[in-house]
Protein backbone atom coordinates (compact mmCIF):
# COMPACT_ATOMS: atom_id res chain seq x y z
CA UNK A 1 0.00 0.00 0.00
CA UNK A 2 1.44 3.07 -1.00
CA UNK A 3 1.79 5.90 1.86
CA UNK A 4 0.72 9.36 1.54
CA UNK A 5 0.34 12.48 4.09
CA UNK A 6 -0.57 15.74 2.93
CA UNK A 7 -2.59 17.88 5.56
CA UNK A 8 -4.44 21.00 4.65
CA UNK A 9 -1.69 23.47 6.93
CA UNK A 10 1.06 21.73 3.95
CA UNK A 11 -0.63 23.74 1.13
CA UNK A 12 -0.47 26.84 3.45
CA UNK A 13 3.13 26.21 3.63
CA UNK A 14 3.56 25.82 -0.21
CA UNK A 15 2.13 29.01 -0.71
CA UNK A 16 3.79 30.77 2.06
CA UNK A 17 7.37 29.26 0.70
CA UNK A 18 6.71 30.28 -3.10
CA UNK A 19 6.59 33.74 -1.84
CA UNK A 20 9.19 34.10 1.03
CA UNK A 21 11.63 32.55 -1.57
CA UNK A 22 11.19 35.81 -3.59
CA UNK A 23 13.67 37.59 -1.31
CA UNK A 24 15.68 34.51 0.08
CA UNK A 25 19.39 34.33 -0.12
CA UNK A 26 20.38 31.06 1.28
CA UNK A 27 17.64 27.68 1.23
CA UNK A 28 18.90 25.28 4.51
CA UNK A 29 17.15 22.17 3.79
CA UNK A 30 16.91 19.95 6.93
CA UNK A 31 17.33 15.95 5.97
CA UNK A 32 17.25 13.20 8.37
CA UNK A 33 20.41 11.25 8.18
CA UNK A 34 18.86 8.21 8.45
CA UNK A 35 17.28 8.58 5.20
CA UNK A 36 18.65 11.53 2.78
CA UNK A 37 16.97 10.53 0.19
CA UNK A 38 13.51 9.92 1.12
CA UNK A 39 13.45 12.87 3.17
CA UNK A 40 14.43 15.14 0.44
CA UNK A 41 11.47 17.01 -0.55
CA UNK A 42 11.17 16.57 -4.56
CA UNK A 43 8.77 19.83 -4.26
CA UNK A 44 10.86 21.79 -2.08
CA UNK A 45 13.43 21.46 -4.94
CA UNK A 46 11.22 23.23 -7.54
CA UNK A 47 10.39 25.91 -5.38
CA UNK A 48 13.81 26.82 -4.11
CA UNK A 49 15.67 25.49 -7.27
CA UNK A 50 16.84 29.39 -8.29
CA UNK A 51 19.09 29.65 -4.54
CA UNK A 52 21.93 28.55 -3.19
CA UNK A 53 21.28 25.48 -0.77
CA UNK A 54 22.81 23.93 2.47
CA UNK A 55 21.68 19.84 3.08
CA UNK A 56 21.65 19.20 6.77
CA UNK A 57 21.95 15.98 7.46
CA UNK A 58 20.18 16.19 11.07
CA UNK A 59 19.76 13.44 13.63
CA UNK A 60 23.52 11.98 12.20
CA UNK A 61 24.24 10.69 15.49
CA UNK A 62 20.89 8.05 14.97
CA UNK A 63 22.81 6.97 11.84
CA UNK A 64 25.38 4.82 10.09
CA UNK A 65 28.55 6.72 10.22
CA UNK A 66 29.63 4.98 7.12
CA UNK A 67 26.67 6.05 5.23
CA UNK A 68 26.27 9.41 6.34
CA UNK A 69 30.00 10.07 4.52
CA UNK A 70 28.18 8.63 1.51
CA UNK A 71 25.67 10.86 1.58
CA UNK A 72 27.54 14.24 2.48
CA UNK A 73 29.81 13.12 -0.65
CA UNK A 74 26.90 13.39 -3.37
CA UNK A 75 25.21 16.44 -1.78
CA UNK A 76 28.04 18.46 -1.83
CA UNK A 77 28.84 17.36 -5.03
CA UNK A 78 26.01 18.96 -6.97
CA UNK A 79 25.87 22.34 -7.94
CA UNK A 80 25.24 25.57 -5.80
CA UNK A 81 25.16 23.18 -2.88
CA UNK A 82 27.08 22.14 0.52
CA UNK A 83 26.15 19.55 3.09
CA UNK A 84 26.84 18.69 6.72
CA UNK A 85 26.14 16.43 9.14
CA UNK A 86 24.65 17.68 12.18
CA UNK A 87 23.22 16.85 16.17
CA UNK A 88 20.60 19.78 16.37
CA UNK A 89 21.10 19.77 19.78
CA UNK A 90 24.67 19.94 19.90
CA UNK A 91 25.61 23.79 20.17
CA UNK A 92 28.54 24.06 18.92
CA UNK A 93 28.25 22.11 15.42
CA UNK A 94 24.81 23.93 15.27
CA UNK A 95 26.64 27.66 14.42
CA UNK A 96 28.51 26.07 11.47
CA UNK A 97 24.76 26.60 10.00
CA UNK A 98 25.51 30.26 9.92
CA UNK A 99 29.38 30.39 8.09
CA UNK A 100 28.21 27.53 6.04
CA UNK A 101 25.57 30.10 4.61
CA UNK A 102 27.68 32.91 4.63
CA UNK A 103 29.94 30.68 2.01
CA UNK A 104 27.18 29.92 -0.14
CA UNK A 105 26.14 33.93 -0.73
CA UNK A 106 29.74 35.62 0.38
CA UNK A 107 28.14 38.73 -1.28
CA UNK A 108 25.35 39.09 1.58
CA UNK A 109 25.95 40.35 5.61
CA UNK A 110 26.02 43.72 7.27
CA UNK A 111 23.17 45.76 7.99
CA UNK A 112 22.75 46.86 4.38
CA UNK A 113 22.56 43.44 2.97
CA UNK A 114 21.38 41.09 5.49
CA UNK A 115 21.86 37.41 5.14
CA UNK A 116 18.34 36.04 4.70
CA UNK A 117 17.86 32.22 4.66
CA UNK A 118 15.05 29.96 4.85
CA UNK A 119 15.23 27.01 6.86
CA UNK A 120 12.42 23.82 5.71
CA UNK A 121 12.07 20.32 5.81
CA UNK A 122 9.50 17.11 6.16
CA UNK A 123 7.97 17.21 9.38
CA UNK A 124 9.61 16.04 12.92
CA UNK A 125 13.02 16.52 11.75
CA UNK A 126 14.25 18.32 13.69
CA UNK A 127 14.25 22.03 13.33
CA UNK A 128 12.30 23.33 16.15
CA UNK A 129 14.86 21.37 18.15
CA UNK A 130 17.78 22.85 16.29
CA UNK A 131 16.31 26.67 16.39
CA UNK A 132 15.92 26.25 19.96
CA UNK A 133 19.97 25.42 20.19
CA UNK A 134 21.02 28.42 17.66
CA UNK A 135 18.97 31.04 19.69
CA UNK A 136 19.43 29.34 23.31
CA UNK A 137 16.17 29.59 23.98
CA UNK A 138 12.59 28.12 23.70
CA UNK A 139 11.61 29.95 20.34
CA UNK A 140 9.61 26.83 18.68
CA UNK A 141 7.50 24.42 20.40
CA UNK A 142 9.36 20.67 19.57
CA UNK A 143 7.34 17.40 20.04
CA UNK A 144 8.13 13.66 19.06
CA UNK A 145 5.76 14.07 16.41
CA UNK A 146 4.69 15.28 12.95
CA UNK A 147 3.12 18.73 12.35
CA UNK A 148 3.96 20.46 15.53
CA UNK A 149 4.97 23.89 14.09
CA UNK A 150 1.97 25.34 11.93
CA UNK A 151 2.88 29.01 10.61
CA UNK A 152 6.25 30.78 9.74
CA UNK A 153 8.72 32.53 12.13
CA UNK A 154 11.30 34.49 11.48
CA UNK A 155 14.13 34.71 13.82
CA UNK A 156 17.84 36.70 14.42
CA UNK A 157 20.37 35.00 14.43
CA UNK A 158 22.50 37.98 14.28
CA UNK A 159 22.31 41.33 13.48
CA UNK A 160 22.70 40.44 9.66
CA UNK A 161 21.42 37.36 9.91
CA UNK A 162 17.40 36.49 9.77
CA UNK A 163 16.25 32.88 9.52
CA UNK A 164 12.58 32.07 8.15
CA UNK A 165 11.16 28.79 9.71
CA UNK A 166 8.26 26.94 8.26
CA UNK A 167 6.27 24.11 9.07
CA UNK A 168 7.53 20.59 8.20
CA UNK A 169 5.87 20.05 4.64
CA UNK A 170 5.43 16.34 2.61
CA UNK A 171 4.19 16.57 -0.77
CA UNK A 172 1.22 15.55 -2.38
CA UNK A 173 2.18 12.15 -3.95
CA UNK A 174 5.02 9.98 -2.70
CA UNK A 175 5.87 8.47 -6.37
CA UNK A 176 8.98 6.16 -4.35
CA UNK A 177 6.95 3.36 -2.73
CA UNK A 178 10.20 2.39 -0.29
CA UNK A 179 10.32 6.06 0.86
CA UNK A 180 7.18 6.60 2.26
CA UNK A 181 7.36 3.86 4.61
CA UNK A 182 11.15 5.03 5.29
CA UNK A 183 9.40 8.06 6.23
CA UNK A 184 6.54 6.36 8.21
CA UNK A 185 9.30 4.45 10.11
CA UNK A 186 10.96 7.38 10.87
CA UNK A 187 8.19 9.08 12.31
CA UNK A 188 7.96 11.99 9.52
CA UNK A 189 3.84 10.76 8.33
CA UNK A 190 0.86 11.09 10.80
CA UNK A 191 0.20 7.70 12.48
CA UNK A 192 -3.11 7.40 11.11
CA UNK A 193 -1.61 7.38 7.51
CA UNK A 194 -0.07 4.19 7.67
CA UNK A 195 -0.49 0.42 9.05
CA UNK A 196 2.11 -0.05 11.57
CA UNK A 197 2.57 -4.07 10.75
CA UNK A 198 3.19 -2.81 6.80
CA UNK A 199 5.88 -0.16 8.15
CA UNK A 200 7.23 -3.16 10.53
CA UNK A 201 7.86 -5.79 8.04
CA UNK A 202 9.20 -3.03 5.67
CA UNK A 203 11.95 -1.75 8.01
CA UNK A 204 12.35 -5.63 8.72
CA UNK A 205 12.82 -6.87 5.52
CA UNK A 206 15.81 -3.57 5.05
CA UNK A 207 17.53 -4.45 8.16
CA UNK A 208 17.57 -8.48 7.36
CA UNK A 209 19.49 -7.66 4.69
CA UNK A 210 21.64 -4.87 5.63
CA UNK A 211 21.81 -5.02 9.51
CA UNK A 212 21.34 -8.35 10.94
CA UNK A 213 23.49 -8.08 14.00
CA UNK A 214 21.78 -5.13 14.90
CA UNK A 215 18.07 -7.31 15.06
CA UNK A 216 20.56 -9.96 16.70
CA UNK A 217 22.07 -7.74 19.53
CA UNK A 218 18.43 -6.36 20.32
CA UNK A 219 15.95 -8.98 20.46
CA UNK A 220 18.44 -12.14 20.62
CA UNK A 221 16.97 -14.13 17.86
CA UNK A 222 19.04 -16.07 14.60
CA UNK A 223 18.49 -14.77 11.57
CA UNK A 224 19.14 -17.29 8.89
CA UNK A 225 19.56 -17.24 5.50
CA UNK A 226 15.74 -17.25 4.01
CA UNK A 227 13.93 -15.73 6.84
CA UNK A 228 11.01 -13.45 6.25
CA UNK A 229 10.58 -10.24 8.22
CA UNK A 230 6.82 -12.25 8.67
CA UNK A 231 9.05 -14.83 10.35
CA UNK A 232 11.08 -11.78 12.07
CA UNK A 233 8.29 -9.88 13.20
CA UNK A 234 7.00 -13.15 14.95
CA UNK A 235 9.66 -14.10 16.65
CA UNK A 236 10.33 -10.71 18.11
CA UNK A 237 6.84 -10.36 19.12
CA UNK A 238 8.03 -13.96 20.71
CA UNK A 239 10.39 -12.86 22.47
CA UNK A 240 8.95 -9.39 23.64
CA UNK A 241 5.98 -11.15 25.49
CA UNK A 242 4.13 -9.87 22.57
CA UNK A 243 2.01 -13.55 22.59
CA UNK A 244 -1.70 -13.80 22.63
CA UNK A 245 -4.33 -17.06 23.81
CA UNK A 246 -2.99 -20.02 22.48
CA UNK A 247 0.54 -18.90 21.90
CA UNK A 248 -0.67 -16.29 18.70
CA UNK A 249 1.58 -13.38 18.47
CA UNK A 250 0.25 -10.40 18.26
CA UNK A 251 1.65 -8.50 15.51
CA UNK A 252 0.20 -4.89 15.78
CA UNK A 253 2.30 -4.73 19.44
CA UNK A 254 5.18 -6.53 18.00
CA UNK A 255 5.58 -4.17 15.33
CA UNK A 256 4.92 -1.12 17.63
CA UNK A 257 8.08 -2.23 19.54
CA UNK A 258 9.96 -2.76 16.23
CA UNK A 259 9.45 0.88 15.12
CA UNK A 260 9.49 2.39 18.05
CA UNK A 261 12.96 0.94 19.19
CA UNK A 262 14.43 1.68 15.36
CA UNK A 263 13.08 5.31 16.00
CA UNK A 264 15.00 5.32 19.49
CA UNK A 265 18.01 4.46 18.07
CA UNK A 266 17.64 1.38 20.52
CA UNK A 267 18.84 -0.84 17.45
CA UNK A 268 21.94 0.94 16.75
CA UNK A 269 23.14 3.56 14.49
CA UNK A 270 21.18 2.64 10.89
CA UNK A 271 20.47 3.87 7.92
CA UNK A 272 17.95 3.15 5.67
CA UNK A 273 19.46 4.19 2.31
CA UNK A 274 22.35 4.23 0.13
CA UNK A 275 22.55 7.15 -2.24
CA UNK A 276 22.88 4.64 -4.92
CA UNK A 277 19.96 2.49 -3.69
CA UNK A 278 17.74 5.30 -3.29
CA UNK A 279 18.72 6.30 -7.25
CA UNK A 280 17.54 3.09 -8.28
CA UNK A 281 14.06 3.19 -6.39
CA UNK A 282 13.74 6.97 -7.70
CA UNK A 283 14.25 5.61 -11.38
CA UNK A 284 11.60 3.10 -10.66
CA UNK A 285 8.95 5.28 -9.10
CA UNK A 286 8.99 7.97 -11.93
CA UNK A 287 8.99 4.80 -14.62
CA UNK A 288 5.68 3.76 -12.81
CA UNK A 289 4.89 7.59 -12.15
CA UNK A 290 4.86 8.18 -16.15
CA UNK A 291 3.14 4.68 -17.27
CA UNK A 292 0.54 5.91 -14.62
CA UNK A 293 0.25 9.28 -16.73
CA UNK A 294 -0.28 7.43 -19.67
CA UNK A 295 -3.23 5.71 -18.38
CA UNK A 296 -4.29 8.54 -17.12
CA UNK A 297 -4.27 11.01 -20.19
CA UNK A 298 -5.82 7.66 -22.49
CA UNK A 299 -9.05 7.47 -19.48
CA UNK A 300 -9.25 11.62 -20.11
CA UNK A 301 -8.90 10.99 -23.55
CA UNK A 302 -11.94 8.53 -23.99
CA UNK A 303 -13.88 10.66 -22.09
CA UNK A 304 -13.71 13.71 -24.00
CA UNK A 305 -14.08 11.62 -27.52
CA UNK A 306 -17.54 10.15 -25.77
CA UNK A 307 -18.66 13.23 -24.48
CA UNK A 308 -17.76 14.33 -28.63
CA UNK A 309 -15.15 17.29 -27.01
CA UNK A 310 -13.17 16.06 -29.29
CA UNK A 311 -12.91 13.63 -32.52
CA UNK A 312 -11.73 10.64 -32.91
CA UNK A 313 -8.19 9.99 -33.86
CA UNK A 314 -9.24 7.72 -36.54
CA UNK A 315 -12.65 9.37 -37.26
CA UNK A 316 -11.23 12.46 -40.82
CA UNK A 317 -11.75 16.10 -40.13
CA UNK A 318 -14.34 17.20 -42.29
CA UNK A 319 -12.37 18.73 -45.67
CA UNK A 320 -14.53 22.42 -45.54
Amino acid sequence: MAIQWFPGHMHLTKKAISERIKEIDVVIELLDARLPGSSANPMLADLTSARPALKVLNKQDLADPARTALWLAYYNSLPATRAIELDASETAPARRLIQACRELAPLRGGMVKPMRVLICGIPNVGKSTLINTLTGKRATKTGDEAGITKLEQRISLADDFYLYDTPGMLWPRIIVTKSGYNLAASGAIGRNAFNEEEVALELLDYLIKDYPEALVARYKVEVPAGISDEQMLEEIGRKRGAVLTKGRINLQKAAEIVIHEFRACALGRITLETPDEFAQWLAAGQLLDAERQVKKDKIETDRLIRFKKIPRPDKPRDAG
